[in-house]
């Protein structure tokens, strides 16, 4: 969201900047001119409004989450119509009403209004979001009953440090990420085409709970989560349903392949489930091991392997919505 945010704030900065060296240079002060630049105007505010509200449309919840490309398809299409459409009307409109220099100047002076305050705003939001505190939407059960479904809440990007701009680094770190953080992360793979849990999982956002730290020994066995050969706890925060385990045999393959096969995100598909018996395991070096607190109806690191620091956009902060959940995440 804070690229197509940082996008309309740098298109409307150009706009506004080569407006003013049009009329500087006196190549705007004629009828054919407002037909352009009022049109192009008018253009880009129908391609910002019409995908604008394909992505309401197609997801209430937008704004609190980051869909992992800047447009799809619809709002391309979508944007494009727009564009057109209120583009010819501009355009018309500065026909018909644009022929006196006086009606030129309001043009003018309406446009570079709208445009320098669309890129203050948009260049403030998306520094905002992409800095400091970005909204989020809880999409699953899998973090029950810590959050819910639809639970909105804030998340601190800040406190891990400063991000480079369009990176999946950080340029400073203020503080560690510990055990017990529930974070907010991008799925951790490059490949377009990466399914688990009967899922694509390319450019997702997900939010689960921090349970090893590198160089943790991890394992769950009968559904309870063991770190570094002792039983962790207490967890007041985790549901487990020990009626309903799953006592899967041991698994036929050497602790090292099964250690690869982990880390390459492979051992679900070699496997099967790792809900209930899982590792050991040792979290490498520079990832962190997650899990959802609704133990039994989370797709986690248990299938999908650890999760590389630089993956992981922030802290999840404080809750905002509804009223009656408002408070701080923990």
């Amino acid at each position: 969201m804070e690229a197509r945010l940082l996008s309309i704030g740098l298109v409307m900065g150009a706009f506004a900047w080569s407006l003013r060296q049009a009329i500087k240079r006196g190549a705007a002060d004629n009828k054919t001119a407002a037909v352009i630049w009022h049109g192009a105007f008018c253009a880009f505010a129908g391609f910002i409004l019409a995908t604008f509200a394909v992505m309401f449309l197609e997801n209430p919840a937008a704004l609190d989450v980051d869909p992992g490309k800047m447009y799809s398809g619809k709002e391309l299409r979508a944007g494009i119509f727009g564009a057109l459409a209120l583009g010819a009307w501009g355009a018309g409109n500065a026909w018909t009403r644009g022929a006196a220099g006086e009606a030129r100047k309001k043009f003018w002076a309406e446009d570079l209004e709208w445009a320098d305050m669309l890129f203050s705003a948009a260049l403030m939001a998306s520094v905002w979001m992409y800095f400091i505190v970005q909204a989020f939407v809880i999409p699953s059960g899998s973090m029950r009953n810590t959050l819910f479904e639809g639970d909105r809440l804030f998340v601190n990007k800040f406190i891990y440090g400063v991000r480079l701009p369009f990176a999946q680094s950080h340029l400073v770190r203020f503080r560690a990420i510990r055990r017990g953080d529930i974070v907010v992360f991008r799925f951790p793979t490059e490949n377009k085409k990466s399914v688990h849990c009967g899922t694509l999982e390319y450019g997702k956002d997900l939010i689960k709970r921090v349970v090893g730290e590198p160089g943790d020994v991890v394992a769950v066995r009968d559904g309870e989560l063991y770190r570094n050969g002792a039983k962790a706890g207490p967890e007041p925060y985790a549901i487990n349903d020990p009626i309903a385990r799953f006592r899967n045999p041991p698994p036929q393959i050497s602790p090292e392949e099964y250690q690869r096969l982990w880390e390459s995100q492979g051992l679900d598909r070699a496997m099967g489930g790792m809900r209930d018996q899982f590792g050991p395991v040792r979290v490498p070096e520079g990832t962190y091991l997650v899990m959802g607190d609704n133990r039994d109806n989370s797709c986690d690191s248990r299938f999908w392997g650890p999760v590389p620091v630089r993956y992981i956009k922030g802290k999840a902060w404080v809750k905002y919505w509804p009223p009656s959940r408002i408070g701080l995440v923990n």
